[in-house]
């Protein structure tokens, strides 16, 4: 028995937390119990495929990713002149560097800008999936940028140990450092929140990076401190301390990345959606399900084994139903493909 034809529809709105999913899975159960019946389905509200009462999640997720980067641009703009202003005030060149760094590692958010303008394209022949991985490789952009910063902290803390410095104006480091290290903290917990949320690892990856800038401010403010209770070697010492946290960073920032690359997906979804599917009238058995994400949105592709009786139309109306269940209930899944096999096929048959 061929593959059923495959029909996209965007899937019905639920709660960014997931609170309000309840229902839905509640709606559905009482659905089967109906047997998937058409009074059943316009009792508990089924699974409408009314343009007028669902969204496109993937569009809001993209929307919300560009509001994430934009605002948090400002944020860093904003922290970066405060910073400026201290410098000008206090005359430190520590300062100033730590200040065009921050601003030149804000300007990451212009390669996740282009990028999630680029995955708005629609797929052609030669791009068939569309241009959602652009988003994952602009998350590479970003550890290349955070593997640059962990290195400049560490050339500048050695350089510090072997040429010390006598810095000035403490109190205004101090506070330059702090400006920097809240600025950078607020934008990071801003982007990883809405990367996490919508799905982006680039996104979560740009936070990371946000919070390595935090920490190199960090370092300024520890070091004054230090230089003020009178251990002079305390900023190149603090820097190096910084240096290992930017690493641990980097660590987590890769494996975010790394393992979008590779088509990693929580387990959770996997066991959501064969449950999804094994409530579906008609689904006997699940051969085979793969799901990935592509951008920020999801793809499946699955192979059901239903009852060697059906007629083909009978096996479409199967396929499509689980086609239905699926968009419905997995968040951030845009897309799916299902295939059906008579119960006594042999598996890749």
């Amino acid at each position: 028995m061929g593959p059923a034809p495959t029909h996209s529809h965007p899937r019905a709105r639920s709660h960014p937390d997931g609170s309000t999913r309840w229902w839905p899975r509640l709606r559905h159960r009482l659905s089967d119990l109906f047997g998937g019946h058409l009074f059943g389905r316009h009792l508990f509200g089924g699974h409408s495929h009314d343009s007028a009462d669902q969204i496109d999640d993937a569009l809001e997720a993209d929307a919300a990713g560009r509001r994430a980067l934009l605002i948090s641009l400002g944020g860093l703009a904003a922290t970066a002149v405060a910073q400026a202003i201290v410098v000008v005030l206090s005359g430190s060149v520590a300062l100033l560097g730590d200040t065009l760094h921050n601003v030149a590692d804000a300007l990451t958010a212009v390669p996740l800008l282009i990028a999630f303008t680029v995955a708005r394209r629609p797929a052609t022949d030669r791009f068939t999936y569309g241009y959602g991985r652009a988003e994952d490789l602009a998350g590479l952009a970003v550890l290349a940028m955070i593997t640059l910063s962990s290195g400049v902290a560490a050339y500048t803390a050695i350089d510090r140990l072997l040429r010390p410095q006598q810095i000035h104006q403490l109190g205004a480091v101090a506070a330059a450092g702090l400006i920097g290290f809240v600025g950078n903290e607020i934008v990071a917990r801003y982007r990883i929140g809405v990367g996490r949320r919508i799905g982006s690892a680039a996104l979560v990856a740009d936070g990371l990076h946000a919070r390595t800038d935090g920490f190199t401010s960090l370092a300024v403010l520890l070091g004054a401190a230090g230089v003020a209770a009178g251990w002079r070697g305390a900023d190149p010492v603090i820097g190096l301390v910084i240096t290992v946290a930017i690493l641990g960073v980097l660590r987590s920032a890769a494996r975010v990345v790394g393992a979008r690359l590779m088509d990693a997906v929580d387990p959770a979804i996997v066991a959501e959606a064969t449950l999804t599917l094994l409530h579906t009238p008609g689904v006997e058995a699940i051969r085979e399900l793969r799901i990935r994400w592509i951008g920020h949105s999801l793809r499946a592709e699955v192979d059901v084994t239903v009852d060697a009786t059906l007629t083909l139309a009978a096996a479409h109306d199967v396929a499509h139903a689980a086609q239905a269940h699926l968009l419905h209930h997995i968040r951030r899944l845009s897309a799916a493909t299902i295939h059906t096999s008579p119960r006594t096929a042999a598996p890749g048959h």
